[in-house]
């Protein structure tokens, strides 16, 4: 009888120790998947375009280079909008940043703000097409959302797709006059803001309501940097304009 326990007790640990290889083998398996799937993913974000890229594919190589340089804010940012990733890449403010077309004149633009994000589909398939029903705006806290946004800046935004995600190039009024307040800038399903899609409290912060689905992004924006006497003039403006300090 003890023969056998021994017996079984070695058959035991012969049998363990078969496991465990295999066991090993499959955690190895998956660590190098793993470290695959990562290396896939980090990949694919260093060959997206960068802001300056972005203004070069565009034709503007007068803001490619204003991207590249001293100035330009790198935000790289990432938030979820319905099936898409959108990343807001960076930004740059500043007079005689872009060119107009030759065709319409080729006059230096002055006294914008200029943005670039991208948009990619969440799950990691690539875009064929750009999104439809895509609104993007800033908003500014303490100013009502129909009297600061896309519309009354006179904005204009750019896009294409390349390797399965979307570029967007966007200008507005130069948007340092606000830098003493909180400036957003929204993407969103829907029109023209509405306090019913973005809710101001009373201390003038504007946030994005639950049944609205987009992003709000707060530009990095410096507080140094005001233009009192243009925000003044645009606050004076047709509008419900200025409501909180």
């Amino acid at each position: 009888k003890q023969r056998e326990a021994l017996l079984r007790r070695q058959a035991d640990s012969t049998a363990a120790q078969r496991k465990y290889p295999m066991t090993r083998a499959k955690k190895i398996t998956l660590l190098i998947a793993a470290v695959a799937l990562l290396t896939l993913s980090v990949s694919a974000a260093l060959v997206w375009l960068t802001p300056a890229q972005v203004a070069e594919q565009m034709d503007d190589p007068l803001l490619s280079a204003a991207f590249a340089g001293d100035s330009a804010v790198p935000v790289n940012e990432s938030q979820t909008v319905g099936d898409y990733t959108v990343t807001l890449s960076g930004l740059v403010s500043g007079e005689d940043l872009s060119r107009c077309p030759a065709e319409y004149n080729g006059e230096l633009i002055s006294d914008r703000t200029y943005a670039v994000f991208t948009l990619s589909r969440t799950d990691g398939q690539p875009l064929e097409n750009l999104p439809e029903n895509l609104s993007y705006s800033p908003l500014v806290s303490g100013y009502h959302v129909s009297a600061v946004n896309s519309w009354t800046l006179g904005a204009a935004c750019q896009s294409f797709v390349e390797s399965g995600a979307a570029y967007y190039l966007y200008d507005t009024r130069n948007l340092e006059m606000f830098a003493d307040h909180t400036v957003y800038f929204a993407v969103y399903k829907g029109g023209v803001p509405s306090p019913a899609q973005f809710p101001m409290a009373d201390d003038g912060t504007i946030s994005l309501a639950p049944d609205i689905t987009g992003a709000l992004f707060t530009l990095p924006l410096d507080p140094a940097r005001p233009h009192s006497a243009a925000a003044a003039a645009f606050a004076a403006g047709p509008g419900p304009g200025f409501i909180a300090s």
